[in-house]
């Protein structure tokens, strides 16, 4: 049997160029609980525009950088916006 142990497998191997190099990522707050006067609401398009892909989508929240609490609350002006025809569903092009 082998009688190295994993551990040193790992320690052993050489240090190519494919070596991963540490990222360090600058902490992102919400701009909703930064900014208390921005409220988010159905009927607010410009605001509501931001968070929709071209072919409708709602964004992710990593690419947002809202918090789940203000996310949710997006989703749901989106939702509700999209019932009333202010923005579109899937397959048209946002102007």
């Amino acid at each position: 049997m082998n009688d190295r142990n994993p551990t040193q497998r790992s320690q052993n191997r050489p240090k190519g160029k494919f070596q991963r190099k540490p990222r360090f990522y600058a902490p992102r707050t919400c701009q909703f609980c930064t900014d208390k006067s921005q409220v988010i609401d159905y009927k607010n398009y410009d605001l509501l525009r931001r968070f929709v892909h071209e072919d409708g989508k709602i964004r992710a929240r990593r690419q947002t950088g809202t918090c789940a609490k203000h996310q949710r609350q997006m989703a749901k002006a989106i939702k509700r916006a999209r019932h009333l025809a202010l923005l579109p569903f899937a397959g048209e092009v946002l102007r």
